[in-house]
């Protein structure tokens, strides 16, 4: 039973990121178009301006999505392990720091939204000035410049998928390419590669969240205690 409920509550992680991650993209890209204001002045404006929602979409992209993170990753270690142990306990590993970052750059970004804002008011320039450098730490820790630690994590995840069987086919090529084109986007003029990441990323998690969901682990994965007792219920 418990490796039922594990494996729901991963489930239920990779609704949740797919979500966050297409709300994260529609603001960011869509509403504010943030990627393509290069002056510091103008970002600050735009931060101060519309503070609440930024703050927010901070919170669901990075703060809270690091908790389920680490719920799927356990949740796919436990399911995949049997079959590809060292893979999986590399991938749980590099899951485990790729949280950290994301929380890290939450933190920073939206403490640096409240020290910006209070300067904006005394010093707009100096204001600009801060969170220049502000928002340079919170996009080197959230990987802006490059999904090395996302796309490592979907690519091992998705081969060890491959190797085992464990996961269904057609998602693990679909994790193999977003996390090779992750990785690409680290490489000196492929950064805009992100955004690509991103969306495949979504199409990733939405995959593994509608196969947890449906899907229980099979017999041979239900521990020995679960077992029917002779003698019970005949």
């Amino acid at each position: 039973m418990m490796m039922i409920d594990l494996q729901k509550m991963g489930g239920i992680s990779a609704l949740y990121m797919a979500i966050s991650h297409a709300i994260g993209i529609v603001v960011f890209i869509v509403v504010l178009d943030y990627p393509n204001i290069s002056d510091a002045a103008e970002k600050v404006a735009l931060i101060v301006d519309k503070q609440i929602v930024i703050y927010a979409t901070n919170l669901l992209m990075y703060v809270i999505f690091w908790i389920f993170l680490i719920v799927l990753v356990v949740a796919l270690y436990e399911r995949m392990k049997a079959g590809t142990p060292a893979m999986m306990q590399v991938a749980s590993a590099i899951g485990i720091i790729w949280a950290g970052s994301l929380i890290a750059s939450g933190m920073v970004s939206n403490a640096g939204i409240d020290a910006s804002v209070w300067l904006y008011a005394k010093d707009p320039a100096q204001a600009a000035l801060a969170w220049a450098q502000i928002g340079a730490v919170a996009d080197g820790l959230g990987n802006a410049n490059g999904e090395i630690l996302g796309g490592l994590l979907t690519l091992l995840i998705s081969w060890a998928g491959l190797q085992a069987s464990s996961l269904p086919r057609f998602l693990n090529y679909l994790g193999v390419v977003v996390g090779l084109i992750g990785i690409s986007s680290t490489i000196p003029g492929l950064n805009d590669l992100t955004a690509v990441f991103g969306i495949g990323q979504i199409l990733w998690f939405g995959g593994l969240a509608l196969f947890l969901l449906r899907r229980s682990p099979g017999a041979s994965s239900q521990p020995s205690g679960e077992q029917t007792l002779p003698g019970r219920g005949n």
